[in-house]
């Protein structure tokens, strides 16, 4: 017998209404700051929307395969993991499903890679776990606001309009999209700053590979760079140990605002990943002349546009390790300025330094109830290049959660700050 299945007439109305959906705290953006905000507002008993226009959580993370956790270990012969929350879950994670290698000593510190399918996972499950509501595949397309107070976020999705109503907003977009389009003054860059497209490859020799002298790579690079038209001549192969994968960080992309340049990034940069998968096979046989790409990452973004917050962090103050008076968030990782096409500007610190993040950095100068995380937070572009790596992104997140908790029904600008860093204790004081 046939099988048949019936079917329904349906005709869109012609004015159909959003959804809408109450929440105590609306988190605009899936990567990892907002994840930990999220996690960080639900586990403090709100009722919390995590927003992204991807189709599914972890943002550049998952998505970009960046495969590295940098900022969470302070600096020395024996660095100390200095960001905790999510963090501790994370790596506890990954390390039972034996999904995490650690690099030690690289730029005076410790880098975990991770295999971004297990985080991915992890991410789902947890918010999942906390009880937050996700809300993917959601486009930003408005934003009310009254006074210093953001009252709602639409998005479009595929299947309809949502409105999300809250108390608190968290704009962890990464391009500050919430604080943008809700009037909220922000930066650009004046400079270009450069992104990177991230790719996986299989079949590549461990012992070759980790015996390729960077200076020389480098050199070649610069002596071939312009034939073969690849813009960066410096940049990182991680192996795997025992995988059989490398982790390929050596390419430069622009990152414009506007929508058309926006969506030819990802085909720039596959382009500049296969030019440099045959300068690599060309010139390092042994270490990757069976080697393919087993997957592109998406565009991964360092700084497009962010807040203009109460304070605007200097790279003076970083390098001095300035520790402010409202000190939310710490690490050591160096100034990254990828602010050229053929290189990167490295300031590395010395093993007893640390820099911290200000709650101002955090909060639009007139805002009551938003608080940027991640790399949405103020600074100049040499500022944000040592905070916007995934330590600091996490650290930020919760501090975003537990500010909009404190303030409440009131104002960020007006919570008790000490209550406020004994809560982040432990990504401020706790070493061990």
């Amino acid at each position: 017998m046939a099988l048949t299945l019936a079917t329904r007439l349906s005709v869109r109305p012609a004015n159909p209404a959003p959804l809408v959906v109450e929440a105590d705290i609306c988190v605009v953006g899936a990567g990892i700051a907002g994840v930990s905000a999220a996690i960080e507002a639900a586990r403090l008993g709100r009722r919390t929307v995590l927003c992204d226009a991807a189709p599914a959580l972890g943002g550049q993370a998952v998505g970009s395969i960046i495969g590295s956790f940098c900022g969470m270990f302070a600096n020395g012969p024996d660095p100390k993991l200095v960001t905790h929350g999510i963090v501790d879950d994370i790596l506890a994670h990954l390390e039972r499903h034996d999904a995490v290698d650690y690099i030690r000593n690289r730029r005076r510190t410790t880098i975990a890679l991770y295999d971004e399918g297990v985080l991915s996972r992890w991410v789902e499950t947890a918010i999942d776990a906390a009880g937050v509501v996700p809300l993917t595949g959601a486009v930003l397309t408005q934003v009310a606001r009254s006074g210093g107070r953001v009252t709602s976020a639409s998005f479009a999705t595929r299947y309809g309009a949502v409105e999300v109503r809250a108390r608190g907003f968290v704009d962890a977009s990464g391009d500050a999209a919430l604080a943008w389009m809700a009037g909220f003054a922000c930066r650009e860059p004046e400079e270009p700053v450069f992104g990177t497209l991230m790719t996986i490859v299989e079949h590549a020799d461990e012992a070759a590979v980790a015996a390729i002298d960077r200076a020389e790579l480098k050199a070649r690079l610069v002596r071939e760079s312009a034939a073969r038209g690849l813009r960066r001549h410096d940049g990182f192969v991680f192996a795997r140990p025992g995988r059989g994968l490398c982790l390929i960080n050596m390419t430069h992309m622009p990152t414009p605002l506007d929508p058309l340049g926006a969506a030819r990034m990802a085909i720039d940069g596959r382009d500049q990943v296969d030019r440099l998968m045959g300068f690599l096979k060309d010139h390092y046989p042994a270490a990757f002349g069976r080697a393919r790409v087993r997957v592109y990452g998406l565009p991964g973004v360092r700084m497009t546009r962010w807040i203009a917050g109460r304070h605007h962090m200097q790279a003076d103050e970083v390098r001095a390790g300035l520790r402010y008076p409202d000190a939310i968030a710490r690490c050591s990782w160096p100034i990254e300025l990828h602010n050229r096409a053929d290189d990167v500007h490295w300031e590395e610190f010395a093993d007893d330094h640390m820099h911290y993040v200000p709650l101002g950095a955090l909060v639009p100068p007139d805002a009551d109830n938003l608080v940027a995380a991640g790399r949405c937070i103020d600074g100049d572009p040499a500022a944000l290049s040592s905070v916007r790596v995934m330590g600091p992104c996490i650290a930020t997140g919760a501090a975003a959660a537990h500010a909009l908790d404190l303030a409440g029904a009131g104002s960020v600008r007006q919570i008790d700050v000490a209550a406020l860093q004994r809560r982040l204790y432990d990504n401020l004081e706790r070493c061990d």
